[in-house]
């Protein structure tokens, strides 16, 4: 153990030391990756010329979008070699779950990149332990799931970024946090139901063991309990009897689950009795009595799940202790059991080179009904540097880093919370322009206006059309799934059939991108869209209500919202509901990449 606390030491000596000499820091990585990728072909073409400074950086680099070097990783992805982004070999592509002309983003990464990655989970534990002493003691039942991998026809890999972490080398170290309920050969099923059975089931097992519970984010650790609901039955007779369910099928899976299941009529008896009480409030610390918090993402779009995460696990503290994407690992939360509200990370000066755009008007209060401001309407200010951001104000997240992404806007929207030394602290808002999301799946206006177009196409032999519409994601089903409430004009005398209204739902979900396609097709994740037809006029009344009842917007400003969050307007609007419609059938998904071989 006292490595371990050596270690931990370490960790908060270089916390201490990076976030008091920020700007020294963000000056010197920089420098490191110009210097490293002087002579790749991106630099080359603006004419660089070698200068490793802020102020030529800043001069002569743009600031870009995915789509403005698509074409680069396509070539990359298509078996180019050469220096393109970066100078040192792609190793693999970690495929975004934001999307680019409805596909996954494919994001170039290096192994050296990944290997910058894995310490910095070693010092979010050694801050979380601080909380937790005795954290390296006990177990997590953290469920993590892969998802399907392909090679583009260069022979690289693109699979997400966890399925990357999970399949990696780092991961199965002996590490004394890195000790999990869940065998790697679970975690490693591509079998969701498999996958989620057998983690549930070592869950159980060890539920005295347990000292932490959750999943990367908010709605998979809520998806996990629902599992639960469902088949706890099923999971009490496998640790009656020391058997595994047929069901399990998978050899490698069955074998790992076997050494840690022995028959336990009285750890079934205890989990039947909770599971078949009436109520299931305070279900995890029931069933795991040691459970010290919920470990998952629950800011942004995730901060919905926060009220079933409560109910479920008696208000224990839930931790968002990670800030990352497939761009690059961001920071970390120092303060880990603050409140959700006040979910404040710190990015590491290390791990790449951070500018921010600011957002226009973001210190004044935000019309909760608005839409977007799309990103090309955006105030053209400069963007500033990490120690010159301003508490308060809102910024979305540019970044440079190592493996090839040079001022490329993460579309993250943050806000200045406070400092740590000279660190500034940021809030996570939201995704830029996303309305709705349930899971990894982010649906933005302009995807969902395209949707309803397609989809209202169906109604055009009916002499119908849709004349509003507005949405919302229903996390009250299980699984959570998507909510359209359209206002109709119908000029025949004939009404429309329903199942041209659930063709409807099919065609929105087959218009919707990839990361929607495959929580609904292949994850299960998302459950099927729903329609749900307003008396005429409904829209009329929302207007009124938000002129007037709720939020004193100026009719002349007034715009239909294309989402909504706010309780009292789903009330409205579901009051008026005269009929609902799911789609029959999950759409269209298959594993691969169509872009790949779209070299334009």
């Amino acid at each position: 153990m006292e490595r371990t606390i050596a270690e931990e030491y370490k960790n908060l000596e270089f916390i201490e030391e990076v976030t008091t000499n920020v700007d020294e820091v963000q000056k010197r990585v920089l420098e490191e990756i110009l210097t490293r990728n002087a002579n790749v072909e991106y630099l080359q073409r603006l004419n660089l010329d070698g200068h490793t400074d802020r102020e030529t950086f800043k001069k002569v680099v743009p600031v870009i979008t995915y789509e403005d070097i698509q074409s680069d990783i396509n070539r990359i992805a298509n078996g180019d070699k050469s220096p393109i982004l970066c100078s040192q070999p792609v190793s693999e592509f970690l495929t975004s779950s934001g999307t680019s002309k409805g596909e996954r983003k494919l994001i170039p990464t290096t192994e050296e990149a990944q290997g910058r990655t894995s310490p910095l989970y070693r010092i979010m534990m050694s801050v979380v332990s601080q909380f937790v002493p005795d954290l390296g003691k006990g177990k997590g039942m953290y469920f993590m799931f892969i998802k399907s991998e392909a090679k583009t026809p260069g022979g690289l890999l693109a699979r997400p970024a966890l399925t990357s972490i999970y399949k990696s080398r780092q991961f199965r170290s002996n590490s004394p946090y890195a000790n999990y309920t869940s065998p790697i050969e679970a975690i490693l099923c591509l079998d969701s139901y498999q996958s989620m059975y057998s983690q549930m089931l070592c869950g159980l097992c060890q539920n005295r063991e347990v000292v932490h519970v959750g999943s990367t984010f908010a709605s998979g650790f809520i998806r996990a309990i629902h599992f639960l609901e469902d088949h706890w039955s099923l999971l009490c007779n496998d640790i009656r009897t020391g058997t595994i369910n047929d069901k399990v099928t998978d050899p490698s899976v069955r074998e790992a689950v076997m050494k840690i299941l022995k028959p336990d009529s009285e750890l079934a008896d205890f989990i039947e009795a909770e599971c078949s009480n009436n109520s299931w409030q305070g279900i995890i610390t029931r069933l795991w009595p040691n459970t010290k918090y919920v470990n998952a993402v629950v800011t942004g779009s995730m901060s919905q799940y926060i009220p079933t995460l409560d109910y479920y696990s008696n208000s224990l503290p839930l931790v968002s202790a990670v800030y990352a994407s497939s761009e690059c690992f961001f920071g970390i939360n120092l303060n880990p059991f603050c409140k959700p509200s006040e979910v404040a990370y710190t990015l590491f000066p290390t791990i790449c080179y951070f500018e921010f755009l600011p957002i226009h008007g973001s210190n004044e209060v935000i019309n909760p009904i608005s839409t977007p401001t799309p990103l090309n309407e955006k105030n053209k200010q400069q963007l500033v540097d990490l120690v010159d951001v301003k508490i308060g104000q809102e910024y979305e997240l540019v970044i440079t880093t190592y493996s090839g992404l040079y001022r490329y806007r993460v579309g993250d929207v943050l806000r200045v919370a406070g400092y740590k030394n000279n660190a500034p602290q940021f809030n996570f808002i939201c995704r830029e322009n996303v309305i709705l999301s349930i899971d990894s799946d982010k649906t933005n206006e302009i995807e969902l206006q395209n949707a309803v177009k397609n989809a209202e196409n169906n109604l055009m032999p009916f002499d119908a059309r849709v004349t509003e519409y507005t949405s919302y994601a229903d996390i009250a089903t299980i699984p959570s799934h998507y909510v359209l409430f359209w206002e109709l004009t119908v000029n025949a005398s004939a009404p429309v059939p329903p199942s041209v209204f659930e063709d409807c739902c099919l065609t929105i979900e087959e218009s919707l991108n990839s990361v929607y396609r495959q929580g609904r097709a292949s994850d299960k994740s998302i459950g099927p869209l729903e329609i749900r037809i307003v008396e005429t006029g409904t829209f009329d009344k929302l207007m009124d209500y938000c002129c007037t009842s709720l939020l004193g917007a100026s009719i002349n400003q007034y715009k239909t919202p294309r989402c909504v969050k706010l309780a009292p307007l789903v009330e409205l609007l579901n009051s008026r509901v005269v009929s609902s419609y799911f789609s029959p059938v999950c759409p269209k998904w298959a594993p691969g990449n169509k872009q790949w071989n779209n070299t334009d």
